[in-house]
């Protein structure tokens, strides 16, 4: 029997930096928190935290100050132990690991602060990202690879990343991030103290990295743009998931809406969402919502 052969007017699959091809449906879970207790010298910050970041997506949280954001994303990297719940990447259980094991599995966090070393280039800075890497030339191609990803970072390499503009370190960071080919990129604030006009650039980025097949989990202080960039939304509130469901549901919803973003956004003059805006309001009747973890 004849093995079926490729059809050779099919478009070549695209790759990323690495090598893994780019996510083209969003049907698998690649991260999972699972009833996550966490938090801070006996206080418990997160309270039963549950959600799913899906492979190849945007998955922005948002929520007001104190909702647990931060906490949920040093749980995720290692840098904070939960007392109850579980974490897994792929079906590979993260808790309980190390900072570095975890990076190790495929996490990768660009923090809220900016982190590069002032006084080392630009080229140094990004090479560190790949400190990791042991296999001969690895470092070398997933370097320029990076650089194909972002071009206009080849002008800067010579530069002490200290004389970068906020924005421009941003994008940096993010390059130096992607070294090590991630599994799944955690984004703290990215927007945070930048200029509005540097932030199309920065939100830029994040889009054109999941359009090279990357899983995002992005916190961002700006929740309108953050939800409008996503493809998935997340609420939280003191300590627990309020509403998830597509970003556009979450952006949509009228309570959410009053609440963290200034007023709902309506898909027609009279203030209705449509199916998606009735269903979310039956939802929220109910103390839910679409897809909602309470």
């Amino acid at each position: 029997m004849t093995a079926p052969q490729p059809d050779p007017s099919a478009p070549a699959e695209r790759e990323v930096p690495g090598g893994r091809p780019a996510a083209t449906a969003l049907t698998s879970c690649a991260l999972e928190v699972a009833g996550v207790v966490a938090g801070y010298g006996g206080g418990d910050v997160l309270r039963g935290v549950s959600l799913q970041v899906m492979d190849g997506g945007i998955t922005c949280v948002v929520g007001p100050n104190g909702a647990g954001k931060s906490t949920l994303l040093n749980t995720i990297s290692g840098l904070l132990r939960p007392r109850l719940g579980e974490i897994t990447l792929h079906g590979e259980r993260l808790t309980g690991k190390t900072p570095r094991q975890v990076l190790m599995a495929g996490v990768v966090q660009v923090p809220q602060n900016h982190s590069l070393f002032r006084e080392m280039t630009v080229r140094e800075n990004i090479s560190l990202g790949g400190y990791i890497l042991r296999e001969r030339g690895l470092a070398e191609r997933r370097f320029a690879g990076v650089l194909e990803m972002f071009p206009q970072v080849t002008e800067w390499l010579d530069k002490k990343a200290g004389s970068l503009s906020g924005g421009q370190q941003r994008l940096v960071e993010f390059a130096r991030g992607l070294m090590l080919d991630p599994k799944l990129v955690i984004l703290d604030e990215p927007s945070m103290g930048l200029a509005p006009k540097v932030l199309k650039s920065v939100f830029g980025a994040v889009r054109m990295m999941h359009d090279q097949g990357k899983t995002i989990l992005l916190v961002e202080q700006n929740a309108r743009a953050g939800l409008r960039l996503s493809t998935h939304g997340v609420v939280l509130e003191n300590g627990l998931v309020r509403l998830s469901g597509s970003g556009q549901e979450v952006l949509e919803h009228p309570e959410i809406g009053a609440l963290y973003l200034g007023g709902a956004v309506s898909a027609d003059p009279a203030g209705g969402n449509g199916a998606a805006g009735d269903q979310a309001g039956a939802s929220a009747a109910n103390g839910a919502a679409p897809g909602a973890a309470r």
